[in-house]
């Protein structure tokens, strides 16, 4: 079942076309990670996705409703139900790491203090973080501040969680643990998740569908092993990081 499509999208930024031409499907209840080049489009994709960023042209369905056709009230409403977790985490400096995770419950809901407190503690313990809560997010390391941005994202459980270069600029062993939260999270809330990543064995490891954008568009798209079998030079090019092929360096 396809939760969300990108259907024939272009976009823009003033005369740089960012895609064109661009058709995407995600399944509902799997792991779709975007691949593609540095400055390629896929972060523009989750704004679309969430409704960040309206297209020039074609459409963006999310549970079959078309998000260009939404106000903005509306468009505030549906985001409710779409988790999204920035490249560099974008906490709030100003407020603990609890406060930071409670924002989303206290800005779209009427709970009480009590029940937020024990959503946002139960949040943090899912990505390992329980201890954490009173501490400013200048005392964490850059492992726990993409986890608290993690647990920021899915606190409302939302259907959709959308994660911008999760493990950028990580080692190895903090790599493998975020990647490890990712699959632990969608599980736990029994969603969907898009994840744009450069980090092909992170993406070997949690992928359920991938698609590869280049040049405005998707080029190829499937399960992992399909991908990775792909007949595509361009795809296997990106793949195997060689110099030699059809994508220009």
């Amino acid at each position: 079942m396809i939760l969300a499509r990108l259907e024939d999208v272009a976009l823009q930024y003033g005369s740089r076309i960012v895609l064109e031409h661009c058709s995407l499907d995600i399944e509902q209840g799997a792991i779709t990670c975007i691949i593609g080049l540095s400055g390629a489009g896929k972060s523009t994709i989750l704004r679309l996705l969430n409704g960040l960023r309206r297209p020039s042209a074609g459409r963006v369905y999310v549970k079959g409703v078309d998000l260009g056709q939404m106000d903005q009230r509306d468009l505030v409403e549906f985001r409710r139900s779409v988790g999204f977790s920035f490249q560099f985490a974008a906490l709030f400096d100003s407020i603990d790491v609890f406060e930071n995770v409670a924002m989303p419950l206290r800005e779209h809901t009427r709970l009480s203090t009590a029940e937020i407190e024990r959503i946002v503690d139960n949040t943090l313990e899912s990505v390992g973080l329980e201890n954490v809560k009173d501490k400013m997010p200048s005392e964490l390391s850059g492992g726990m501040l993409k986890r608290v941005g993690f647990a920021r994202a899915v606190v409302t459980n939302p259907e959709l969680v959308l994660y911008d270069e999760p493990t950028t600029g990580l080692d190895p062993i903090l790599t493998h643990l975020l990647t490890n939260t990712i699959i632990r999270l969608r599980k736990k809330l029994n969603g969907t998740v898009v994840v744009v990543s450069h980090d092909l064995p992170s993406i070997f490891a949690m992928a359920d569908y991938v698609a590869m954008l280049y040049e405005g568009a998707i080029i190829a798209y499937g399960k992992l092993a399909e991908i990775k079998n792909s007949p595509n030079p361009i795809v296997q090019q990106f793949l195997q990081g060689s110099e030699v092929g059809p994508i220009p360096i």
